[in-house]
């Protein structure tokens, strides 16, 4: 069976999903810490862009023990799609994608490991893993607050597709996991 290949992003209301650590501060809840739990514990592999494994190589592998998500991404396997990136990487169980996105995801899912597959880090490789039609799942983490700038995940003149929204949850302090797979029509 092929493994799930998903996608988290937090958001705002007014759809920035960038810079996360500019909005959610204050309505980081104990629902919102569960849901990234079980996201975590389901996860075996990450795929992070370039400037997604540039920022992130350079902080959590010397992060505290005390920073779960530290703990889980030195952790798990990372797969990087770069075309200015060489091996060796430097992050321990990293590789350089090599080749096509979706392809390479196609064959990552088939694989026969245990686990999701998250692509995770950037705006940018979530909208390129959803066009290769190899994204199964994405969940939305809306928090109630407009950020009033930056990037959004999809953009003016994306194709139209429908989603089907496969779970939802309300947190205590308003913030919408909103989890969407495609519609199959």
């Amino acid at each position: 069976m092929a493994r799930k290949v998903t996608a988290g992003l937090f958001m705002s209301v007014d759809g920035v999903a960038e810079a996360p650590d500019t909005f959610q501060f204050d309505s980081f809840d104990d629902e919102l810490g569960a849901g990234l739990g079980a996201f975590m514990s389901s996860t075996t592999d990450a795929v992070l862009g370039r400037v997604g494994y540039t920022e992130w190589s350079g902080y959590f592998p010397g992060a505290g023990a005390g920073d779960p998500f530290a703990g889980f991404i030195n952790s798990i396997r990372k797969h990087v799609a770069s075309s200015t990136l060489e091996e060796p990487l430097a992050w321990d169980n990293t590789t350089l994608i090599c080749g096509d996105l979706g392809e390479y995801l196609r064959e990552l899912k088939n694989n026969g490991a245990e686990g999701n597959i998250a692509v995770m880090g950037g705006v940018e490789i979530v909208r390129s893993a959803f066009a290769t039609g190899e994204l199964d799942e994405i969940q939305l983490m809306i928090h109630p607050v407009l950020s009033g700038r930056g990037r959004h995940l999809f953009q003016d003149g994306d194709p139209l597709q429908r989603l089907t929204l496969v779970d939802s949850v309300i947190t205590s302090k308003g913030n919408a996991l909103l989890t969407y797979t495609r519609r199959q029509d």
